[in-house]
């Protein structure tokens, strides 16, 4: 039996908070030490914080993370037991830049190992700024061993790796294995998106079994920017799952293997041995840096994992609520996001244009929540703390005022009613005095016009009392222009941007239930309308939101063209269904929404490019730069041969 305890710490960093980043990793390290952990696991860039993009062609603050390494180092060469601890760095070596995993015990920085897999595609930019680990490549790094690496301890054999360098089947696990690290670290900051979680499992468990080795994942938590990393980890042992860890929050958590299993599994898998015999023959093992210090093996205090149901032979119960984990972890995603608040710190408060819809409703019950945990249960500073205004005309119904007072009043917010039908009137009349002769304002710029007041207002209102304006369109509409800039567009940033209308609604129906909220119970019977037109509705301005997402997911996800998306529509819902999502249906329209999609969506990207940043939440984002590049200027003429093929489909 050779016992010993992992730790893994799931922290949240700030991008550029060197000091402070690395004050969190001494005190977490030093909870490691004191409960006798073996390896001490840290995640990905965490000195830096993740994604630094650009800031690492800064000279300085490349440097200032060995400086920072070198720190802990010095830190921890004090503490009781020598656990080895693996951390996350940006370096620079021979005029290059590389994002890596440093290992450091007793004071000692023993090795550097460079990550080899970059991405550069969806939300990752890597491969513009850093450069590759090289197979087989070894060298130093101010008289540090730094290279493709695996490291030999008291206890055992090990590797690092970081992030994308697990996705890939060829990446550096499967030779690294092979040149004897029965333990495998990938240190990780992986963006949540929805679904992201099963694939992990899935991945991380046949990278595992390939390679008969004990596998450690750890994950940086929190948000940067658009971006937000749900935390947790995972320790699989030769493709079964040994622990996992809790996501959505920092912390520490302690787990002790018995790695004489890996051992022997290995010597069991005649497939493993006689693979691993074949690349031995062809390729020269990787090299291993010797660790003098770390923890031995089988300290007192370890407890061999024995099962909870007291018996090796009975599986573990484990019910999982799937409905619930999906719309908690969308929640937890925004509330991540909200980190942009507070990492910045310049806002003071939180304001929202409460209208009395679905997405302003959604938006207002997020802030609410992250209020709640940022101030406590304080009713005098929630109350102050978030600021809804409702901004109403002649066109916004009684209901819809109602519904938003008794929101903000059932969640303990302060509210505002502040009509703006004189400024409305006054502009319109501004407005159509700077037209020429013949000229007059059309209905589309007067609805605009009512945007546009409101989002000047809640300018001024954040400018006055450092206030972060939330943005609360959603994706749906975003997507094919039924937004105006400089009005509903606009904000300081966005929680709900990336999420489409049929989700949000269906989120809505969740959280009435966890809060029993009155009033969104009442909402959740209304027409969506932007309310800026007489008797609007705006899925008669478009078409069913249920098409107009399957539209979107089919054209701007799955790539189909038109008439295979108008096929595959056409097996999907039939006239019937059609029918009761919108009463007025009759068998031709299914085409022409097709088609209005596809034209509104691609003569839309101007506008939607301007949006603030929004919470990634999916793997089809509306984010220009980080998600859907597609070019502003841009004809339709590549797609009007398949557009003209609709009219012949049955």
């Amino acid at each position: 039996m050779r016992l010993i305890k992992i730790g893994i710490a799931n922290i949240n960093p700030t991008v550029g908070a060197l000091t402070s980043n690395t004050g969190k990793v001494i005190a977490r390290a030093k909870e490691f030490s004191n409960a006798h952990t073996t390896l001490g696991i840290f995640s990905e860039q965490i000195i830096g914080g993740y994604p630094a993009e650009d800031l690492v062609h800064w000279q300085s603050f490349v440097e200032g993370q060995w400086s920072s390494l070198l720190s802990f180092a010095k830190e921890t060469s004090t503490f009781p037991f020598p656990t080895v601890f693996i951390i996350g760095i940006i370096i620079s070596w021979n005029g290059q830049v590389y994002n890596a995993g440093a290992v450091v015990c007793n004071g000692k920085i023993y090795g550097v190992v460079p990550k080899e897999k970059l991405p550069t595609y969806g939300v990752f930019y890597e491969n513009r700024t850093l450069s590759r680990g090289i197979p087989g490549f070894v060298s130093s790094i101010h008289g540090v061993p730094f290279g493709d690496l695996i490291f030999e301890a008291p206890f055992g054999v090990f590797a690092v790796e970081t992030c994308e360098d697990i996705w890939s089947p060829d990446g550096p696990m499967r030779r690294r294995a092979y040149s004897g690290a029965e333990l495998i670290v990938n240190i990780s900051a992986s963006p949540f998106r929805i679904g992201v979680l099963g694939t992990r499992r899935e991945m991380i468990a046949t990278r595992a079994a390939d390679n008969q080795s004990t596998l450690v994942y750890v994950n940086q938590v929190g948000g940067n920017d658009a971006l937000v990393f749900d935390g947790g980890g995972f320790i699989n042992q030769n493709g079964q799952m040994i622990t996992e860890l809790p996501r959505w929050r920092e912390g520490i958590t302690t787990h002790v293997i018995d790695l004489d299993r890996t051992a022997r599994m290995r010597s069991e898998n005649t497939t493993w041995r006689t693979d691993c015999e074949e690349y031995l023959k062809k390729e020269k093992p990787t090299e291993r840096v010797c660790l003098s210090e770390g923890g031995a093996v089988n300290h007192p205090t370890y407890v061999y994992p024995t099962p909870t149901t007291k018996s090796f032979f009975l599986p573990i119960a484990t019910v999982v609520d799937t409905r619930r984990e999906f719309w908690n972890d969308i929640i937890e995603a925004m509330l991540a996001g909200l980190d942009y608040y507070t990492k910045i710190h310049v806002f003071k408060k939180i304001g929202i244009a409460l209208s009395g819809g679905k997405d302003s409703a959604l938006t207002l019950i997020i802030a609410w929540l992250f209020a709640k945990r940022l101030i406590g249960e304080d009713i005098d500073r929630l109350y102050n703390f978030i600021n809804c205004f409702s901004m109403p005309t002649r066109f916004n119904s009684a209901t819809t005022k109602t519904i938003a007072r008794e929101l903000a009043e059932e969640l303990g917010v302060s509210f505002k009613e502040i009509p703006i039908e004189e400024a409305f009137e006054k502009e319109q009349g501004i407005a159509a005095s700077m037209l020429s002769s013949g000229e007059s304002l059309s209905p589309l710029t007067v609805q605009n016009i009512q945007a546009r007041i409101r989002a000047q207002r809640m300018w001024n209102w954040a400018n006055a009392s450092h206030g972060l304006w939330l943005q609360t369109g959603n994706m749906s509409e975003k997507a094919v222009g039924y937004t105006t800039i400089g009005g509903d567009l606009s904000g300081g940033y966005s929680l709900i941007g990336n999420l489409p209308k049929t989700i949000i609604i269906e989120l809505l129906k969740y959280l009435e239930q966890e809060y029993k909220l009155q009033s969104l119970k009442k909402l959740l019977e209304t027409k969506a309308s932007a309310e800026l037109a007489l008797n609007q509705e705006d899925e008669k301005d478009l078409m069913p939101f249920p098409v107009l997402d399957a539209c979107f997911a089919l054209f701007a996800g799955e790539k189909y063209a038109p008439k295979e998306i108008y096929m595959i529509l056409r097996g999907m819902w039939s006239d019937e269904e059609l029918k009761a999502l919108a009463p007025e249906y009759t068998p031709p329209m299914l085409k022409d929404w097709v088609k209005r999609f596809i034209q509104l969506f691609s003569s839309s990207i101007f506008k939607w490019v301007q949006a603030p940043q929004t919470v990634h939440l999916g793997g089809l984002d509306l984010d220009r730069e980080r998600a859907l590049q597609l070019p502003v200027v841009e004809s339709r003429e590549w797609l009007e041969r398949s557009l003209k093929e609709i009219d012949e489909c049955p």
